[in-house]
């Protein structure tokens, strides 16, 4: 099963009734904390993914259904499949970094990723601002890597132009290859911004 189709199916219904309070944002998030920190509580995840313990039970529940993760004592933890399609999602997306706030951001915290070979899915970034919109962020950036340049779609002039200390630590700590698509979401908190980011990082890795 593809990684979208397995996210898309998460984050579903899983019988009739209410649908759930989450979405395939909080399921990618809660595989990059289990798969970076190992088991887990279920406090420290509501925390994580800000969301309530009603909704993180239910999540959990879903997770389980399709046998991502596994609970004991410990805490809860990524089955063999889990930590298959955490691997599949670090192959396609980055970890986040924290960028300052510059003429390309539209937030007070600003969190990017890298999107390897996203380019083609690119139209002019439309897409990527309305799913950190829709997520709760105030916006999202979209780069591309070509040609050894960062730029911004349908953008002629240098957008780093006054601000090229921003590219330099792009550059340095995202390490984009040709075609790579980097995604910054902002917004008024870091979480909010790190949600508007993957919103982002996922419209792309779907249009693909």
């Amino acid at each position: 099963m593809k990684l979208i189709d397995i996210l898309e199916k998460t984050a579903g219904k899983l019988g009739p009734g209410r649908a759930p309070y989450f979405v395939e944002v909080h399921v990618i998030k809660t595989l990059m904390v289990i798969g970076s920190e190992g088991p887990v509580g279920r406090g420290r995840l509501a925390r994580a993914i800000m969301l309530g313990e009603g909704a993180v039970r239910t999540l959990l529940r879903h997770l389980e259904h399709q046998g991502l993760i596994k609970t004991s004592k410990a805490g809860i933890a990524l089955t063999e499949k889990g930590r298959k399609i955490s691997s599949e999602l670090q192959s396609e997306i980055g970890n986040a970094v924290e960028v300052p706030r510059s003429s390309i951001t539209v937030g007070s915290f600003n969190i990017a990723i890298l999107v390897k070979n996203g380019a083609r899915a690119i139209k002019g970034g439309i897409e990527q601002r309305d799913a950190a919109i829709a997520i709760g962020a105030q916006g999202a950036t979209t780069l591309i890597f070509k040609g050894n340049e960062l730029s911004m779609p349908l953008v002629n002039e240098d957008v780093f132009r006054d601000v090229p200390q921003v590219r330099e630590m792009l550059i340095s700590e995202l390490k984009p290859q040709e075609n790579d698509v980097i995604v910054i979401g902002s917004a008024h908190d870091k979480l909010t911004a790190e949600f508007g980011a993957i919103a982002a990082a996922l419209e792309t890795l779907k249009a693909k």
